[in-house]
């Protein structure tokens, strides 16, 4: 069953390092075709920026496999004797916590790299170290306490109960629907600091618009956001009574009223086709699946690495291992939300015009810096919205491209 697992994991990575290669090799080909959306130096900047954060993540694939062999060759062995604790559920929290301690830890080199060179050189970055630090203790601090707990229960579950997954199922669903519920109002100001939006034209248009999907909220506030980055966006975050709009600081210095309101109606066409219920329930049942696969492994399994069928390593398997199941139906995500993408789109050109959408998306690209082209494969496995010149030809806007050189170079690789 070892060889079993080991090949399972290596054609994952195998996969994802493929069409990363795959990506690289399209948008440094695509970056030398005329600019659409972007002007000439952010298409290429763009492009750049693109090409460094894919060779990053091909580097960290190929690093989380040398972390897979390690944890199952060696290290959730080691890890077990050297926790020397009887008591299962106190050995489970302890086993667990420092086994993503650990994973973060040996993988911070990859995100400082990401936070500190590469955002910076882009000019998205504006982190410092001490800002990193305080997010860093900040988030540790919730991780110890409210995620020891969770694992406490988890543990308790699988001990005491044969359909332990069935439960451990419902209520990590119920845990996830909670921190929906108390991210905006409890954990994002922890972070961020959250202003009542003083302008109060603007305030009133959102709140007509709120109205009209009927859509009620707990306020809508500004996010500093430009403390840590640059780059522009807007969220309704919450569920129930919870929900409120917030804008980024970025984002109302960056475009006009019209277009900030055309971005929130894309928004508010979400919440009108219930997409955010939507998704729930489909991550509900990505999650139903996980704990049904690792809930039925058999103690075979655990006895072939050497371990023990344990609450803490049935845990430390469903780490190691769900991310697998996550790739393989991210397409079929990403095919739905790319769908109601298309269809919050619809909605955001009635609530001002197609035009003023277009024209916001444009300027959410540019400032972005996002690359507006992307290789077929990479877009089938990861894109959660369609491609940005597809959104802008169905909201009006005519582009004349040439692509027939990327598309006999796809069709050479695919060969």
């Amino acid at each position: 069953m070892v060889l079993e697992v080991g090949v399972i994991y290596f054609l994952y990575i195998l996969i994802k390092v493929y069409v990363s290669v795959m990506e690289v090799g399209y948008v440094s080909r695509a970056k030398h075709l005329a600019p659409v959306i972007l002007d000439a130096k952010r298409y290429k900047d763009a492009a750049d920026y693109k090409i460094a954060t894919e060779r990053m993540n091909i580097l960290n694939s190929l690093f989380d496999y040398v972390l897979f062999i390690f944890w199952v060759g060696f290290g959730l062995r080691w890890l077990d004797s050297v926790i020397g604790i009887d008591n299962t559920l106190l050995k489970s929290v302890v086993y667990v916590d420092l086994f993503i301690i650990i994973n973060y830890i040996v993988s911070l080199p990859f995100e400082l790299y990401s936070k500190f060179y590469l955002d910076k050189k882009f000019g998205f970055s504006n982190m410092t170290p001490k800002m990193f630090l305080s997010d860093l203790l900040k988030s540790a601090v919730l991780f110890l306490v409210f995620g020891s707990l969770v694992v406490l229960v988890v543990s308790y579950i699988i001990s005491s109960f044969a359909l332990w997954w069935l439960w451990s199922f419902v209520f990590i669903f119920i845990i996830i629907v909670g921190i929906n519920l108390i991210y905006p109002t409890f954990i994002a100001p922890l972070f961020n600091k959250f202003i009542p939006l003083e302008d109060e034209s603007l305030k009133e248009s959102i709140e007509a618009l709120m109205q009209k999907a009927g859509l009620k909220s707990s306020g809508i506030f500004t996010m500093d956001a430009s403390k840590r980055d640059n780059r522009l966006n807007a969220y309704f975050g919450g569920l129930g009574s919870s929900k409120r709009v917030v804008l980024f600081d970025t984002l109302i210095k960056k475009l006009t009223k019209p277009e900030l309101l055309a971005v929130l109606g894309h928004e508010l066409g979400h919440f009108k086709h219930k997409d955010i219920i939507k998704n729930i329930f489909m991550m509900g049942g990505l999650l139903f699946l996980m704990f049904f696969i690792f809930g039925n492994l058999p103690r075979e399994l655990f006895l072939s690495f050497g371990l023990d069928k344990t609450p803490y390593t049935i845990i430390a398997f469903f780490l190691l291992l769900s991310p697998i199941v996550a790739f393989v139906f991210m397409p079929i995500m990403g095919l739905l939300s790319r769908h109601n993408e298309y269809a919050a789109d619809e909605y955001g050109s009635e609530c001002e015009s197609g035009e003023v959408l277009a024209n916001a998306l444009e300027k959410l690209a540019n400032e972005n810096k996002s690359f507006p082209r992307a290789h077929p494969l990479y877009i089938f496995f990861y894109f959660t919205h369609p491609p940005l010149i597809e959104r802008l030809k169905r909201l009006g806007k005519k582009y004349h491209e040439d692509n027939s050189a990327l598309k006999e170079s796809c069709a050479a690789n695919n060969e």
